[in-house]
């Protein structure tokens, strides 16, 4: 501990602190909220003159990239501590060590990176700023990962080079930001310049070396130029293109509490939650033509309207939920999309030992039916599930849910062209009264003929920030649907940075995106990443957004064909090339 504290009085020590700050400050600042993109190409500096200082000092570059894990975690992802208290329940003394060893763990890519580059900079012997698209590429790829999160995230903050994922994802923006800001970092030196002006003008020198200079050089401006020129053409491109079909969707944005520690009962907490859903519902739609009412996840927490033996063995099956989310559909002639609790028995065993619960959204359809559900895949650590059986005894918070398996599309259904009638419209406190079956039977003299128009693909929570995950659906889907609960971490960064992680996923598939939020951010993001018309709700309040989601024509990108092809292809040819430099300078 001494040594640490002299090293870091020092003005060695002051210097690498002010390289971890200059890195996770320029990133953070380049990223949502803040999305000063501008500043990203600044962000590795920091990195590389660490690096570029310590080259060859194995143990040094493994302790600073620690550092640089745990800094960068601070600024940007500060809010897993809000997580792990809140969402996980840990207290602060267990929620500080878990804060900082997972902020190692789930950044060792910056030790990876100072380790790899540092060894193949030894090794090459050469100026290669590829090397460092290589290293972090590398790094990226093969190092844990819970919340993805790339430094080409940061890159696809500006419109232009965003357009790029279609083919490579953030992968791609990775090595084009690492091979140009480790041009620049190498620019900052006016003597190589100097130097390399004066070799080129010297006759008599190896003219197969001036080669070789000018191509290094000029390959990474045609990087750069060529991310810029494409990212345009494919901007224009989509721009241009029309949808085939538009839906009026509307998001519902409740606030529904995480759980109920104010004094009030769980019934009269309820009453009073399901009483503002039923009045966004009514304000957003004004009596107007809804294709798709979208609930988030945990709108309505706790609850399932899937009747079966192991929801009504749990209690977790209320009639009353079923009777409000009929009428909301019955009463607009809408489809609505809502979050639940599902329940059923592990291997078909009927015992409360082999009672397992999902994260389940389901569709009711515009004639009050329950029909598709799509049960969670890919579940959140320290929220709905632990690693080990005994963690469970530190936090009473934390669920127990199982992760579900299909991965197909959602139909929605025909709605109806008006929604007048003259019958009263149920509200809130008739689902008290009113069975499901009375609902549709009240109803029943404005059905609406039950047609599969289209189907949109549904990601719950955190699985839209995996570009992998997204591209197992099966089918074509008109557009996305994202619904979670960013409640769990505050008024936080959080909710911003889960989102532009997520918009991607639009410009992979050249799909429409509906977000729907707890309690903010909801959005609509367009087909080119854009988020329409920069409308975002609040955070920590109930609101509602309702807009014109395009239904962009049937195609295959080469992301969603291919997937990491492209960078994949790119890391293995290119260590077979540095590997070649390596083995010939031995």
């Amino acid at each position: 501990m001494k040594a640490l504290f002299r090293f870091f009085t020092s003005r060695e020590g002051l210097i690498a602190v002010l390289c971890y700050v200059a890195t996770a400050a320029f990133a953070t600042l380049a990223f949502a909220p803040y999305s000063q993109s501008y500043l990203v190409w600044l962000s590795p500096l920091g990195l590389f003159y660490i690096e570029k200082k310590y080259r060859g000092e194995w143990k040094k570059l493994i302790w600073h990239g620690f550092a640089f894990a745990i800094v960068f975690y601070s600024f940007s992802f500060y809010w897993i501590y809000y997580m792990v208290t809140v969402f996980g329940g840990f207290p602060w003394f267990l929620a500080g060590p878990i804060f900082v060893l997972s902020g190692i763990f789930l950044n060792i890519k910056f030790p990876f990176f100072l380790l790899l580059f540092s060894f193949l900079a030894k090794k090459v012997g050469k100026y290669f700023p590829w090397l460092a698209g290589f290293s972090m590429l590398a790094a990226e790829f093969l190092t844990p990962q819970v919340f993805p999160w790339y430094f080409g995230n940061i890159v696809a903050e500006n419109h232009i080079l965003s357009q790029n994922a279609e083919y490579a994802s953030a992968y791609g923006l990775t090595v084009l930001l690492f091979v140009f800001s480790y041009f620049l970092f190498q620019s900052l030196r006016p003597k190589r310049w100097l130097f390399i002006f004066r070799y080129l003008r010297t006759e008599g020198k190896n003219l197969l070396r001036k080669r070789k200079i000018v191509l290094g050089i000029g390959s990474v401006w045609l990087l750069f130029l060529s991310f810029w020129v494409n990212g345009a053409y494919l901007f224009w491109k989509w721009e241009n293109v029309l949808p085939v079909a538009k839906r009026e969707v509307l998001i519902v944005q409740p606030n529904a509490p995480l759980e109920f520690r104010d004094g009030r009962s769980v019934a009269e907490e309820m009453n009073l939650l399901m009483q503002r859903i039923d009045r966004l519902t009514e304000e957003g739609a004004k009596g107007d033509k809804i294709d798709l009412i979208v609930f988030p996840e945990s709108g309505v927490p706790f609850y399932s309207t899937h009747e079966t033996e192991a929801t009504k063995i749990t209690g977790v099956y209320q009639p009353w939920f079923e009777s409000q989310m009929a009428i909301l559909a019955l009463r607009h002639k809408a489809n609505v999309f809502f979050n639940e609790i599902d329940v059923d028995f592990l291997n078909g065993i009927k015992s409360r030992r082999n009672l397992r619960s999902y994260n389940s959204s389901a569709l009711m359809n515009p004639n009050g039916e329950r029909r598709e559900s799509y049960q969670k895949v890919y579940l959140l650590i320290f929220g709905e599930y632990m690693p080990f059986e005994w963690m469970y005894e530190l936090s009473e918070q934390t669920g127990r849910f199982e992760a579900g398996k299909s991965l197909s599309l959602i139909p929605y259904y025909k709605t109806a062209d008006s929604v007048s009638t003259n019958l009263t419209p149920l509200r809130w406190p008739d689902s008290l009264q009113f069975s499901p079956s009375m609902v549709r039977d009240y109803y029943k003299t404005h059905t609406v003929p039950e047609e599969k128009v289209g189907s949109f693909l549904p990601l719950i929570c955190y699985e839209v920030i995996i570009p992998e995950f997204v591209r197992r659906f099966q089918g074509d889907p008109d557009f996305f649907v994202n619904v979670t609960n960013d409640k769990w971490y505050g008024n936080t960064v959080e909710t911003y940075e889960h989102h532009t992680l997520g918009r991607m996923r639009s410009i992979e598939f050249r799909k429409w995106m509906v977000r729907s939020t707890n309690s903010g951010t909801s959005v609509f993001v367009d087909h080119l990443g854009r988020n329409v018309k920069n409308e975002f709700t609040a955070v920590e309040a109930s609101a509602t957004l309702r807009g014109t989601v395009d239904v962009m024509p049937g195609y295959e990108t080469f992301y969603r064909r291919f997937g990491n092809l492209l960078p994949w292809s790119f890391l293995i040819l290119s260590g077979i090339y540095f590997g070649y430099y390596v083995a010939k300078r031995r």
